[in-house]
């Protein structure tokens, strides 16, 4: 997994400061998040779409690999507000299903929030290193070395857990273990794999924080750090860049509107 997601080539979007960079996305987040505009949204969505296959540095096989699950949500955030939810403009009536023209909108509108707020987040997370972002943290948000050396022992130890899963597995088919069906069988499985991934964990977690304490890992802020994190002209390109993908989709929002109504409220 952790191949599958190195990318192919290196953009602006990877040389950019992972804390300016996450300022950035969050800003989008707040203006996906109070963007009333049909059009503007949809038009936003398709900005953010193409600023990931272009600057991602990922081909475009896997770019549409990544975010072919978003189909599905876009379908389960609006399905229920079209079918259930209200309006004056009724379009069909079925028992408790109820499609309006306000519900319609509305549902639309919710489906494309929820794909851009997933293709931005997936953006985030193709163009930054987990290191690299941790080490911005520390250094310019001030986090405690405590806590973003934790996480990173976490996510360097996730692919042996994963492992040692497979051992325990291959080990207990091996032996010819078999489960029975149903409930019964995953508590049974359950009890077999939980005990020994819990006590490899504990261990493992152990050894860990007895290197980071003999490697003087402590509460102190003060400490020298082996990658600096400094801002570059790279971040401005990347707000540039964000700021004219967002301008554009305001303009042609404005030019050719899609649904020509109004703002959606709820």
């Amino acid at each position: 997994m952790r191949q599958f997601l190195t990318p192919t080539r290196l953009t602006w979007l990877h040389r950019a400061n992972p804390a300016a960079k996450l300022g950035m996305i969050l800003l989008l987040f707040l203006l996906t998040l109070f963007t009333h505009s049909l059009d503007f949204i949809v038009y936003q969505a398709i900005a953010v779409f193409l600023v990931l296959f272009l600057m991602s540095g990922h081909p475009p096989w896997k770019i549409m690999l990544l975010i072919l699950p978003l189909l599905l949500v876009f379908v389960s955030s609006s399905i229920t507000m079209i079918l259930f939810g209200k309006g004056d403009t009724l379009w069909w009536k079925w028992g408790i299903i109820r499609i309006s023209e306000e519900s319609f909108y509305r549902g639309i509108h919710i489906g494309f929030k929820s794909v851009t707020f997933a293709a931005e987040g997936l953006l985030y997370v193709l163009t930054t290193s987990s290191v690299a972002l941790f080490y911005a943290l520390m250094q310019k948000v001030r986090l405690a070395p405590k806590y973003a050396y934790s996480f990173m022992a976490s996510v360097r130890l996730l692919p042996m857990v994963w492992e040692e899963f497979q051992i325990r597995r291959n080990a207990l088919e091996i032996r010819g273990v078999r489960h029975a069906r149903g409930m019964r069988g995953w508590i049974e499985q359950a009890k077999l794999y939980a005990v020994p991934l819990l006590s490899q964990s504990i261990r493992r977690a152990h050894r860990v924080a007895v290197a980071m304490e003999s490697k003087a890992f402590h509460n102190s802020r003060r400490r020298t750090y082996y990658y600096k994190s400094v801002f570059t002209l790279y971040d401005l390109g990347v707000l540039l860049l964000l700021a004219l993908a967002l301008a554009a989709a305001y303009s042609l929002s404005q030019l050719y509107p899609l649904f020509g109504i109004a703002d959606v409220r709820y």
